[in-house]
């Protein structure tokens, strides 16, 4: 192991790192809004929109993120909307997190008792004052679990957005072993990179759902 190389490179790797968190928590953020629009007009069945919602989900979930990227990035431009690589990382990543969220926000949602509801309702409660303090904390107490997996499941795709030729670790990697053929090097920062970036996040969401877990929520 030739440790002077890795020190060598290790700036390289910093920035990648930071391009990577960058578009990785971009693209969370996005995914959460689409995710939570999305499941909310599912559960409420909204007209011709949850047929639209159910549509995406399967398409964007039953398809690799590659091809998508591939799509946004090389076929946006040939119908005259040109995007450039960072925009298309945050974009795939976004409609490909809010794919899996919407399921996860959804299946919580559902979860909630409907005897709830009517209990509430009947109490004189509006409907906007029944999901803001009775449905969303439980819906999102019962939901933790999916939604830390899947935050940890989009940073670890964030991993072929070397394909659009954006600089981030997986990039550098396989760029440094093409130069000097430092493979065992190379490789090791990789993944000791990676799991800098993971399991922060997954301590957080152990802890976060061990605090939301309490009485009826998450039984």
């Amino acid at each position: 192991m030739d440790y002077g190389a890795m020190l060598e490179y290790l700036p390289l790797y910093a920035h990648a790192a930071l391009l990577t968190l960058r578009i990785g928590w971009i693209g969370i953020a996005g995914s959460i809004v689409i995710g939570l629009v999305s499941a909310l007009v599912t559960s409420f069945r909204v007209p011709i929109l949850h047929r639209i919602v159910r549509v995406y989900v399967e398409l964007f979930r039953n398809t690799p993120l590659l091809i998508q990227l591939f799509f946004i990035y090389f076929g946006l431009p040939r119908l005259g909307l040109p995007v450039d690589a960072e925009l298309c990382g945050c974009l795939g990543l976004a409609l490909l997190g809010g794919a899996y969220m919407a399921e996860t926000f959804r299946s919580g949602l559902e979860a909630v008792e409907t005897g709830q509801t009517e209990s509430a309702l009947s109490l004189g409660m509006s409907r906007r004052q029944v999901m803001h303090h009775i449905v969303l904390p439980q819906a999102i107490a019962l939901s933790i679990q999916s939604f830390v997996a899947n935050v940890i499941f989009l940073l670890k795709e964030t991993s072929v957005f070397s394909a659009i030729s954006l600089l981030d670790l997986m990039f550098v990697a396989k760029d440094l072993i093409g130069l000097y053929y430092d493979t065992t090097e190379c490789l090791v920062m990789l993944v000791l990179f990676y799991l800098m970036i993971i399991v922060p996040v997954s301590i957080a969401g152990t802890i976060l759902e061990r605090r939301l877990r309490y009485g009826a929520f998450g039984a």
